[in-house]
């Protein structure tokens, strides 16, 4: 393959979202994601590219193996993290189309990516490629250095925590709007009598201050003991707060800011198949709060 340098910059460009896509997926940082897109990239301008028969397959290769070294480190660094570590919100274009949005937010919310962080990294890797990517088991081989029957394993392995937990379920946006007025309304003046109509039994709340910020250490189960953090924590903290709403993760969300107009907090959520509230996810940790008025654009 032969091509000018603005050839390069073009084909790198267009893969450029797919590959965001699958590394935030992969990582649960944006931070991370578009570090190992921009690591990408770098290679990119490096290789021989008159070598190279796909730019696409190379791309997503080298990608990916940067990705698969990032999570082993992470690993080691999340045993130690202080409270419980979510994804970091990642926040999505308003005006995206419904359809494409729905099928976004069902591989892309929280509650998913905390799902994939039950799999190993190459059980991830393998599982994302097959099932969200479309790639063909030879390619995936290729791309994890291994055969093909070894990636066959590792997507079965993956579908049977995946397929289990039944959390990629299609929320209607109007059904979104009603919990984010409930929910605005129950930390804004402390009435949970719509919010409760809500939620799931077994909702849970989760928040995520990584040691930098106080936030809740322990998760919240159930309604009652959500509802009571709500009421004598959220209610209490964030009255005076200004809400505004956003996407994120293809799911609506809310961005909190204090009375200066300092961001302090994203919370995001997530469905059952019954579209009741599932899972509160508070992020307060200020290091994945630093990009959540950056609008990410990514496909699949």
């Amino acid at each position: 393959m032969t091509d000018r340098p603005d050839d390069s910059i073009t084909a790198f460009d267009d893969a450029r979202p797919g590959l965001l896509g699958l590394a935030y997926r992969l990582l649960g940082s944006r931070a991370d994601a578009e570090d190992a897109v921009q690591n990408t990239f770098l290679k990119w301008q490096r290789i021989d590219r008159a070598a190279i028969a796909s730019a696409g397959a190379w791309l997503t290769t080298t990608c990916t193996r940067h990705c698969l070294d990032l999570l082993r480190n992470a690993h080691r660094s999340r045993v130690d993290y202080v409270g419980t570590w979510l994804p970091e919100p990642l926040r999505i274009a308003d005006e995206i189309e419904p359809q494409a949005a729905a099928e976004l937010a069902s591989t892309l919310t929280s509650a998913f990516l905390l799902l994939l962080e039950r799999l190993t990294p190459k059980e991830r890797a393998a599982y994302l490629l097959h099932d969200i990517f479309d790639m063909d088991y030879a390619d995936i081989a290729s791309t994890l250095g291994m055969q093909e029957p070894a990636c066959r394993k590792l997507v079965s392995r993956a579908h049977a925590h995946v397929g289990q937990a039944r959390v990629r379920h299609i929320t209607p946006p109007a059904r979104q709007t009603e919990l984010l007025i409930a929910f605005e309304r129950a930390v804004r003046d402390g009435q949970t009598d719509q919010l409760a109509l809500l939620l799931s039994r077994d909702v849970r709340l989760a928040a995520d201050g990584g040691g930098k910020v106080p936030a809740a250490r322990r998760i919240m189960v159930g309604e009652g003991e959500v509802l009571r953090f709500i009421t004598a924590g959220l209610h209490v903290w964030w009255a005076d707060y200004t809400f505004e709403r956003a996407n994120f993760n293809g799911h609506l969300g809310l961005i909190l800011r204090d009375p200066t107009g300092t961001v302090t907090a994203a919370a995001s959520f997530s469905y059952d198949a019954a579209g009741r509230l599932a899972d509160i996810f508070i992020m307060r940790n200020p290091d994945k709060l630093s990009r959540v008025e950056q609008v990410a654009t990514l496909v699949q």
